[in-house]
């Protein structure tokens, strides 16, 4: 699996959404499911499958799919999400 198939796989299994909405423009604050229960799921999915411990301050910061991919890179830049 991938790194952005294994991150959109994170997204689909915290926040319980398709697959098909797991895109660039997703965001905190534009879906329904991803309320502050869920985004607490995320970032513990986040974790488990990429094996880091996420910053408090990233974590508060991650409010989008994309911001996701930067984060995570900020933790192994060895990741690719292409």
């Amino acid at each position: 699996m991938t790194a952005i198939e294994k991150l959109k796989s994170a997204f689909v299994t915290a926040l319980e959404i398709s697959e098909q909405e797991v895109n660039d423009s997703l965001s905190y604050s534009e879906h329904p499911a991803w309320d502050s229960t869920a985004h607490m799921i995320l970032i513990a999915q986040l974790e488990a499958d990429f094996d880091v411990m996420i910053d408090i301050d990233d974590i508060i910061d991650m409010s989008s799919f994309n911001q996701a991919k930067a984060t995570l890179l900020k933790y192994d830049e060895n990741l690719s999400f292409e």
